[in-house]
């Protein structure tokens, strides 16, 4: 049985996003970081719609190969044929958005580590575990990497896969046009028409634009190019042609009615980098699912709409959950990007592609607290940096590698210690608000239009704790909300998780509703958390109530946490026998219980450094403990 359902092969790279719209990338002033590479660009696309795929390619050995490799495991795809390659640096890519006809982009290939792909580096077993191999023309380009490709595919022809080959033609990849005209999708080419022709024989399915098979056949009627190709393959050739949709010749080609359609999409061209990607993407899942050709082709056209309406390549590519939405559902406003509830699903669905990790369980050490440490005996800004290293240390200890630990740490008294969190596979949330604030006021740092965020390291989970009380006037609601709202919105503009505490116990009296109630209330204000932090409910009913809230409105949402406010262990644990019934509650988010007596004699001098940080693991690892025997125990374990 393969357990792959397709392997790409060819370029990988870092492609730099200028996020100005409408002018020259002269002037572009930042950069959104995203994987790219038609392959690379493909496996992603694939794996978003529940294919099994794997890319095989090459990348440095430096902060951007790490960067791909990384970035493709968060995304699902298989990485046994990334090589790395210690002497070349990994491709670079700087690309624009001038208009809906102009994308300026600059390729910074020059000896670069996917190019110097080799026979060596296709591994048999990889490919006789594959369903389907799909190569990229410009991997064709170099003897060198053509070799690999070869090998590839006669492998994959020998062990029953498919084969495919996106045409990809970019002429300065093949040395026939300048660096300055990356733009350029054709340049006529006897020597690359005479290459490309040599290898068409080899695929089942080939896919390219007019322009693509163009230089495919040796002639810019594209019908007769068509026709020239099909002399020399009896592949599938799949034609995309921009607005007039695509078009699929199984057989002879008699002209355009001779092939098969699917329906198009009406919407805003804003980007066309990577549409053809996206396109491939939906038409292999079709393709590998055995959907005929109109229903393929309405995949692939549904998948190139998305990257056509949005910001980068991989980022831009749907889910198989979106997808099936906007194929029932249908286009509400051309302008993709700007459709809130296709994007909610688009984000929601997407979460593990930016942030990876399993956080189905949550043991989270919750020492973001600023004003109980500022008022301890003995503290001082510099103390309490140093006492925040020692939590994060407590945290590792416990943590040892292990997946589901996460800390909430500050960055005005905590910021050493957050910074040291990062790469550390600790889940790390990050308060905005003011300590302590009603009406909710944000953190200075943040700004008034929350335009601090771009500052905050893409693994900070932004954590925002709103007290509020379904009794609150109509006012302070109206207020409290716009703040939340307001930073909800900066922090899906540069691309965080978002954590909504709520506690409305220290306000007024609670009910078994109560919870359920501001849950509704900031869903209706269109705030949409990632992570909900809510106060240990007291009964089955009340968590009952809350989850029922969320789960009408999203129920693509990551989880609950349960907070502690410094209950004693005893409380805590008959909290989280309760909570550990219902799934969505992940685990707990729980700070003074563990530091809170620590602190007050470490500040004071009353212990070292060493004997804080194994009471805090203690206590960290004893709370870790209760909540999984809870949660045994909620699923009828022993």
């Amino acid at each position: 049985m393969k357990t792959l359902d397709v392997i790409t092969i060819g370029r990988s790279s870092v492609d730099l996003y200028g996020q100005q719209v409408g002018g020259r990338l002269e002037d572009m002033g930042s950069f959104a970081k995203y994987i790219g590479g038609s392959p690379t660009n493909i496996a992603c696309g694939t794996a978003r719609l529940g294919l099994r795929s794997a890319v095989i390619t090459r990348v440095g050995d430096e902060h951007m190969g790490r960067f791909i490799r990384e970035q493709l495991i968060r995304e699902g795809v298989d990485v046994r044929g990334v090589a790395t390659d210690p002497e070349r640096l990994t491709a670079l890519v700087i690309l624009g958005i001038r208009d809906e006809d102009s994308f300026p982009l600059i390729f910074y290939r020059e000896n670069c580590a996917d190019m110097a792909l080799s026979q060596g580096d296709i591994d048999e077993a990889l490919i006789a575990d594959a369903r389907c191999v799909l190569a990229t023309g410009t991997h064709l380009s170099h003897p060198r990497t053509e070799a690999a490709v070869m090998r590839a595919l006669t492998l994959a022809r020998a062990h029953g896969a498919r084969t495919a080959l996106d045409i990809d033609y970019r002429p300065n990849l093949w040395g026939v046009a300048g660096h300055g005209a990356g733009e350029s999708r054709f340049v006529e080419s006897a020597a690359v028409t005479a290459r490309l022709q040599a290898t068409l024989a080899l695929f089942d399915l080939i896919v390219g634009t007019e322009e693509e098979f163009h230089i495919a056949g040796g002639t810019t009627d594209t019908l007769d190019a068509l026709r020239a190709v099909r002399a020399l393959s009896d592949a599938v050739l799949v034609c995309k042609r921009g607005a007039a949709g695509a078009v699929a010749f199984a057989g002879a080609i008699d002209g355009w009615d001779s092939g098969q359609q699917g329906p198009g999409f009406p919407i805003e061209v804003f980007n066309v980098l990577g549409a053809g990607d996206g396109f491939f993407s939906g038409l292999l899942k079709g393709w590998l699912d055995d959907e005929p050709w109109p229903r393929a082709l309405e995949y692939a056209n549904a998948c190139g709409a998305f990257a056509v309406s949005r910001h980068g390549c991989t980022p831009a590519y749907p889910s198989l959950e979106e997808l099936r939405f906007f194929l029932d559902r249908g286009v509400v406003q051309p302008d993709l990007r700007n459709d809130a509830a296709l994007e909610q699903v688009h984000w929601a669905t997407n979460r593990q592609g930016r942030m990876g990790g399993d956080w189905s369980t949550m043991r989270v050490f919750a020492f973001d607290h600023r004003m109980q440490l500022e008022v301890l005996e003995g503290y001082t800004p510099a103390k309490g940096a140093a006492f925040k290293r020692l939590c994060l240390d407590a945290a590792l200890r416990v943590q040892d590698g292990q997946p589901g630990h996460g800390i909430l740490c500050d960055n005005r008294i905590g910021r050493a210690a957050l910074h040291a969190a990062s790469g550390t596979g600790l889940w790390i949330g990050r308060p905005a608000e003011w300590p302590g604030s009603r009406p909710l006021t944000l953190e200075p740092e943040l700004g008034a239009d929350c335009g601090g965020l771009s500052e905050w390291a893409r693994e900070n989970v932004v954590k925002v704790l709103c007290f509020c009380h379904p009794d609150d006037d109509a006012a302070l609601r109206a207020e409290q909300e716009a703040t939340v709202g307001r930073l909800f919105t900066a922090a899906r503009r540069n691309g965080l998780d978002f954590l909504l505490e709520i506690i409305p116990s220290k306000v007024g009296p609670v009910d078994e509703d109560t919870t359920a109630v501001l849950i509704r209330q900031f869903y209706a204000a269109g705030i949409f958390p990632d992570w909900w932090k809510l106060e240990p409910l007291t009964s089955a009913a009340a968590w009952s109530k809350a989850i029922a809230a969320i789960e009408e409105h999203d129920r693509h949402t990551r989880g609950i946490v349960v907070l502690g406010l410094d209950a004693p262990e005893a409380e805590l644990e008959a909290s989280f026998r309760v909570a550990a019934g219902f799934p969505l509650v992940r685990g707990f988010a729980v700070g003074r219980t563990i530091f809170g007596a620590v602190a007050r004699d470490w500040f004071a001098g009353r212990t070292g450094d060493e004997d804080a940080v194994g009471a805090m693991a203690d206590r960290y690892a004893r709370l870790c403990g209760i909540w999984d025997r809870a949660r045994v125990a909620a699923q009828g374990g022993a």
